[in-house]
This record gives C-alpha cells, sequence and structure tokens, in this order.
C-alpha cells in the first residue's frame, strides 16, 4: 500500500518512521517533508495547504491513505476536500477541527457539555480585556482565540505581564487574525500531562500517557514553545486517573459532538491540568501532539497503518492495540533564540553518532539539506528519542545523543523528564 503522510516536522517523522515498520507499506510519500525524512519517505514539495494539488497526488499516484500530521490543515478543511473526492484520510472534519482552531468554540463547547475546565471570560474589545485583567490580578492566563503554532497563551506572573500579553496579541496582531478574541482564564494550579486518544467517531482507545515541557529554559522558565521535550509514561496519569480522564474528558467529547451533529475521527488530544487527582481540561488539539508524538510512537507495539487504515474505515474496535513497556524521553534541540527570532542555514554534526547509539532515534524537525550539508531551517531543529527500561534509562541515552549533536548555536533543556523521576 501507498501513504501519504502531510507536514514535515519532528511529528511527521515519527509517524513516517513507524509507517515505515508496517508490514502493509510498500511506499511513502510526505509532503513537503524535512532532510531526515527524505531517507525514508519521498518528499513532494507541495504546501500543507494546497489541498487541489495533494489531492491531485493522492490520485496520480493511487496512494491509498493520507495522514494529516498538522493542525493548520485541519482547521482549514483538508479533510472535508479529501473525502468530497473520495479519498481515505485521517483526521477530523473542519468543524471537529474548531476544537483546536478555536479556543472559544473550545471553551464554550466544554461549558455545553459540562467537561472540566478554568473559568474565563471572552473579549473582542483591547480595552475591556485590560479592565477585566487589572481587575482580576495575577497570575491569569491570557490565550489567542486561533492557532499561534503553540505560543499563542501566556502564563502571566504579574498584572503587567498580563497586559502586556493582550497588547501583543491585540493590538500589535503578533499572531494575525488568532489575536481578533482573547480569552482570559484563571490560571489552574497542578501538574500538567498530554492525554492522547485514537477514535473512529464511536471507539475511544487511549495512548499511553505522555507529559511535554512548554516553556523554553529549565525549571519551567522562559516563553512558551511548541514544546522542548516530552517522556512517556507520565507517573501522574495513573491507571484510576486515565479512567476518569476518559470517563469525564473524552466521552463527553465525542459523544457531544456527535450530538451536535459531528463525527470526530482521528487523533484527540486533551491538554490536562492535575491538581488532587483531579483533571481540568487547559486545551484540546485535534493531532498527535509535538513532541509527545515521538516518545509515544517510540512505545507503540502496534501497526501504525493498521490503526490508522482502522480509524478510516471506522472499525478501531476491531484492533488490539498494544504498547511496548520500555519508558521514552524526547529532548528537543531548538535554534537559538527560538522561540523568538532565529538564524537558518547552521551546519549540523553528529547525527550518525547520535543515532548509532542503542534505542536511540534523532527525529528532524527543523531540517533542510545545502550543498550536500543538512542544515537547520526551523525553530525546533531535532527531536532526539530514547527508549529504555524507565524513564531514568531512557532520559539517560537520549542526553547522552544530545551530546554528540551540534550547530552553532544550539539550545535545549537539561531538565527533561526530572519532574517524572523527582516525585
Amino acid at each position: 500500500m501507498k501513504v501519504l503522510v502531510i507536514g514535515g516536522g519532528g511529528r511527521e517523522h515519527a509517524i513516517v518512521w513507524k509507517l515505515a515498520q508496517s508490514r502493509h507499506v510498500d511506499k511513502i510519500y510526505c509532503a513537503p517533508g524535512n532532510a531526515g525524512i527524505a531517507e525514508t519517505a519521498e518528499c513532494i514539495d507541495i504546501g500543507i495547504n494546497n489541498f487541489d494539488e495533494l489531492v491531485n497526488l493522492v490520485r496520480y499516484e493511487w496512494i491509498d491513505l493520507t495522514i494529516v500530521g498538522p493542525e493548520e490543515p485541519l482547521s482549514r478543511g483538508i479533510v472535508d476536500a479529501f473525502e468530497r473526492e473520495g479519498r481515505k484520510i485521517v483526521g477530523p472534519v473542519k468543524a471537529a477541527a474548531q476544537l483546536e482552531s478555536s479556543k472559544v468554540f473550545s471553551k464554550e463547547f466544554m461549558r455545553r457539555h459540562r467537561i472540566p475546565t478554568a473559568e474565563y471570560k471572552v473579549f473582542s474589545s483591547y480595552l475591556h480585556a485590560e479592565d477585566y485583567v487589572r481587575m482580576k490580578a495575577a497570575p491569569i492566563v491570557i490565550k489567542a482565540d486561533g492557532l499561534a503554532a503553540g505560543k499563542g497563551v501566556i502564563v502571566a506572573a504579574t498584572t503587567e505581564e498580563a497586559v502586556q500579553a493582550l497588547k501583543r496579541i491585540m493590538k500589535d496582531k503578533e499572531f494575525g487574525d488568532a489575536g481578533n478574541r482573547v480569552i482570559v482564564e484563571e490560571c489552574l494550579q497542578g501538574e500538567e500531562a498530554s492525554f492522547m486518544v485514537f477514535t473512529d467517531g464511536s471507539t475511544i482507545v487511549p495512548m499511553v500517557s505522555s507529559q511535554d515541557h512548554k516553556r523554553v529554559f529549565d525549571d519551567d522558565k522562559g516563553p512558551n514553545t511548541g514544546g522542548m521535550g516530552a517522556y512517556s509514561p507520565a507517573p501522574v496519569l495513573t491507571p484510576e486517573l486515565e479512567s476518569v480522564v476518559m470517563e469525564k474528558v473524552l466521552h463527553p467529547v465525542i459523544n457531544g459532538l456527535r450530538e451536535e451533529g459531528i463525527k470526530y475521527k482521528g487523533i484527540l488530544y486533551a491538554g490536562l491540568m492535575i491538581k488532587d487527582g483531579k483533571p481540568s481540561v487547559l486545551e484540546f488539539n485535534c493531532r498527535m501532539g509535538d513532541p509527545e508524538t515521538q516518545p509515544v510512537l517510540a512505545r507503540l507495539d502496534t501497526d501504525l497503518m493498521d490503526i490508522s487504515l482502522a480509524i478510516a474505515d471506522e472499525r478501531l474496535s476491531d484492533i488490539k492495540i498494544e504498547w511496548k513497556k520500555d519508558a521514552a524521553v524526547c529532548i528537543v534541540l531548538a535554534s537559538g533564540g527560538y522561540p523568538g527570532a532565529y538564524e537558518k542555514g547552521k551546519v549540523i554534526s553528529g547525527l550518525e553518532k547520535a543515532n548509532g547509539l542503542e534505542g536511540v532515534f534523532v527525529f528532524h524537525a527543523g531540517t533542510a539539506f545545502n550543498d550536500g550539508d543538512v542544515v537547520t531551517s526551523g525553530g525546533r531543529v531535532l527531536g532526539v528519542t530514547a527508549t529504555g527500561r524507565d524513564i531514568k534509562a531512557a532520559k539517560e541515552q537520549a542526553y547522552k545523543a544530545a551530546g554528540q549533536l551540534h550547530f552553532e548555536g544550539v539550545h535545549y533543556r537539561k531538565d527533561i523528564a526530572d519532574r517524572a523521576l523527582n516525585r
């Protein structure tokens, strides 16, 4: 069978890597891909939002299934476009993807269906939002309504920081039209965790738990990023708590959408805050998280193509999904300056040495080729992922591999997975 993966980041590299292990898959295409993906798949230079060309590629190459990695094409309706042409694709339709593409839609949906989340107010006026922030005082959370590449959420420790966040989003338009509306939200305390599931609209199958690190610097300091590392399993999500999350969050979401006339198929990600054994939803993503995908898929023991076809054909209940007992840790190597301005084109060295270590795979996120060299082309450049018998062993191997890699300005956190080890 032939499969197309949409996207070109670390998540997509992990998906391609896992699909390549499938007994069903003869050829993998990726649009647009990156330097690491190109070692396994045929990379096609088509933009992720160019639906007409992507559909034509699937038609002319007789591709059997498409898997969507990033959020933007989902929010623009890529699944709707493919389904109109009778093409199999894994991902939610545009109406369902609003859970991620509009934080206002998501919060109001949770309110309607009594899904636990923080108290909030929605504003389209900067002056009204500022007045409210000054009345409520910090700590407080400011969220751009639309997609902002994981950077549109600011946890403000002071009132002035919150006001500055409002200015950046609503006045300076740092995230464009995504900031036309903002949510001002209660700042929940506790421990964060990521909980992802496969679903075909009826059956919901949980993945193993994971936890990512959003802030750019050690000790969870600095601005939010798309994610600086992740590990699996997340000890905070006990089996008992996972059952609560399924009952109080995941089933109400899928059932609630169905009640509103929307069938959700694909992957659903719940970003959770856990306190005193109770979960609250911070956000939903309508695709696999990045970098959570890297350690989670490293632990998947079932053929990913089998799962994907079962989702597309609405027969997920027929599949038994199994996981390896090993733990996994992913460390993101970023360009200097990220998540702010950074330079591209820096030569990357040490890839062969790092990949040669036992249990290690280096997933490419922002890489490209230049005169035979692999160079940086994004803010998050590599996701160094290692498996081990437990979190401690996986972490040690991941950092050993990270130490083999170099490019000018490289930055990575030194405390990924410490939260799990210090519990």
